[in-house]
């Protein structure tokens, strides 16, 4: 590994290769995806989205005990390693700014949460996060409620919402009063469905598959809400730091992933327009692959304890 590679977290179940044997064992639908690459191994046809799918169920299946996990075609299929890399990261962010100790009770808003609902299960199933699901698109929701009523032991802790407003992030959701510890998001990246699909075409040739083997597949997988805005990622983040603002003293961090290092100075200008007294970009990756989130707080250090302090006692107390 080169100096310049980025490793999962310690945490991240998913280090190394994929163990097929155990993942067939898991869910024996996945033999039907497997090939043999240019180097005689075995592996995952990830050209396929079916494939991908498949390999996610047996994925969440082996390592969070999760059933009948499932997405309808065409929604975005996430990758479960870097999902649950933010995941994690997240968690040593609460622990690191509250001087080594975690809240008692961790509350996580996920903006977003699309048909996968991928980051309040492994919220949930990791940390035994209380967590809520926010999303515009109700048929989204109604999958991921699915899976939930498929995994009682972890639905008890997760709700959804849905966003009734496109253009607002928090303003609808967030009840009145309500905290959380940490907001997550994964926001749409591109700026116009144009983009959204060179990015895809660019994917295709890098899995070196030519236009006649793409033929009848549209895309990786994603809706234009969860690919593309008006504006792209560094309107939405903005959109998210404005409204943040009001719900300042309600939310220890607020997250969200950026795809693009280069759009990492206008989105903490954003976030410093906004008022947040401290911003940070925590990076993530496999390999060389990396990624990133950036993470914003209204609060001080001494705040940042007190929270914390307070969820302890409670917690004791069993509030």
């Amino acid at each position: 590994m080169s100096s310049s590679s980025v490793s999962l977290h310690p945490r991240n179940r998913h280090q190394g290769r994929y163990d097929l044997v155990a993942l067939q064992a898991e869910c024996p639908q996945l033999a039907a995806y497997l090939v043999t690459t240019p180097a005689g191994e075995t592996s995952i046809d990830f050209a396929d989205p079916a494939a991908v799918k498949c390999l996610n169920r047996a994925l969440l299946g082996l390592w969070y005990g999760l059933r009948d996990w499932d997405i309808p075609e065409g929604y975005l299929c996430p990758p479960i390693p870097g999902r649950a890399d933010y995941v994690h990261c997240v968690a040593d962010l609460l622990r690191q700014s509250g001087g080594g100790q975690a809240p008692a009770r961790t509350r996580m808003l996920d903006v977003g949460t699309g048909a996968s609902a991928i980051y309040v299960l492994i919220g949930r199933a990791e940390y035994g996060w209380d967590c809520v699901g926010s999303d515009i698109d109700k048929p989204a929701l109604d999958n991921a409620a699915a899976i939930l009523r498929a995994n009682p032991s972890l639905a008890e802790g997760i709700a959804l919402r849905v966003q009734r407003k496109s253009q607002q992030v928090f303003d609808g959701i967030w009840r009145q009063g309500e905290r959380f510890e940490v907001v997550m998001c994964n926001p749409p990246f591109h700026l116009s469905a144009d983009e959204a699909a060179k990015a895809t075409e660019r994917k295709w040739r890098h899995l070196g598959k030519g236009k006649e083997e793409r033929r009848g597949v549209l895309n990786f997988g994603g809706r234009a809400d969860e690919l593309w805005c008006q504006g792209g990622e560094v309107a939405f983040i903005g959109r998210m730091a404005e409204e943040s603002r009001r719900y300042a003293r309600q939310c220890l961090w607020f997250t969200s992933l950026v795809s693009r290092e280069d759009n990492l100075p206008a989105i903490r200008r954003a976030v410093k327009d906004a008022g947040a007294r401290h911003s940070k970009v925590v990076t993530m990756g496999q390999g060389q692959k990396r990624s990133r989130f950036v993470a914003w707080t209204f609060l001080d250090k001494a705040a940042h304890l007190e929270w914390v302090k307070q969820s302890v006692a409670a917690a004791k107390q069993g509030v």
